[in-house]
């Protein structure tokens, strides 16, 4: 009966006795579960080859490894092959094995993407899985888990000054944005949940359609060619983005925008339809990405057309 009621208290127990004993920096908020990390990480394995990936290299973290499969930015890549960073294969079941001979001493992942192996990721080496946030806070929690502060600071800083600028000098237009798929369309949407690059346009000032304006944590919709029509803005920017490879992405915008109702919308017979690169509006991974989308912002909202 004592040993039943002493187990029910260490299951039950808040901190485990190796969180108690942490000679590095306990994490626990914003993560899978609390893990106690190394105060400067040498050997750091990266789950997500997306944001996370791209947060650290911006930072300059030593990173060994990471997942090539669904690095679509040629800038991270680029940084990623010149490091000679072992390729984890597949990130939604990066290879255990290869992650065991490369003797770690801190992973790094997505708790949506990446929990179903926490036990046995965490039994190679400390492993961090963050749950999905605001992109800013996920560069400050990556930059308390790698000692990197200061740095993340100082670029904040500066990419807050550019954005304020821009926020000043905002006209009074709308804003309409859509992804081109094959056989669909995606909305990244304004609201709480924005994805990352449709939250730098917040911040800067830059004013969606009703349409595309939650208050709710919905991320996207996806409407069919006859709601396309609710893409109404002054000006409308738009990726074009066939799947992994970007090669079939000019066919298909070929064969979108020669559509009688692609046509009829506002900003395309105004002139005011610009394509944009998928890179930074795909797939985000940090200041370099948001200085892209203000990039943007200037090129196609802020100049005259």
């Amino acid at each position: 009966m004592r040993f039943c009621l002493l187990l029910v208290f260490l299951l039950l127990s808040p901190i485990s006795s190796a969180q108690t004993a942490c000679s590095g920096k306990l994490i626990s908020e914003g993560v899978y579960k609390p893990v106690c990390v190394p105060m400067q990480a040498k050997r750091i394995v990266v789950l997500d080859p997306l944001l996370t990936l791209g947060l650290l290299i911006e930072m300059k973290v030593p990173v060994a490894a990471t997942p090539y499969m669904g690095i679509h930015d040629q800038e991270v890549l680029a940084v990623v092959r010149r490091e000679k960073m072992e390729d984890l294969g597949n990130p939604k079941e990066p290879s255990l094995e290869r992650l065991a001979v490369l003797k770690p001493d801190l992973i790094i992942g997505s708790a949506e993407a990446h929990g179903q192996i926490y036990k046995s990721a965490s039994q190679i080496a400390p492993t961090v899985l963050i749950w999905h946030m605001d992109w800013k806070k996920h560069l400050q929690l990556l930059a308390e888990i790698t000692g990197r502060t200061g740095v993340m600071q100082k670029a904040l800083d500066e990419y807050h000054a550019r954005v304020n600028s821009i926020r000043a000098r905002m006209k009074n237009v709308i804003v309409s944005t859509v992804r081109l798929a094959p056989d669909r369309f995606v909305v990244f949407l304004d609201g709480p949940s924005a994805y990352a690059p449709f939250s730098v346009l917040h911040e800067a000032g830059v004013k969606r359609t009703a349409y595309e304006t939650v208050t709710d944590g919905t991320i996207v919709k996806r409407p069919d060619w006859e709601e396309l029509a609710n893409l109404d803005g002054d000006i409308l920017l738009y990726v074009s983005a066939s799947g992994f490879e970007s090669g079939p992405d000019d066919a298909l915008e070929k064969e979108v925008i020669s559509n009688p109702l692609w046509q009829l919308l506002p900003a395309v017979q105004n002139g005011r339809a610009f394509r944009v690169d998928r890179g930074p509006w795909q797939s985000f991974h940090g200041i370099g990405s948001a200085n892209r989308i203000l990039d943007d912002i200037e090129r196609y909202i802020l100049a005259d057309q």
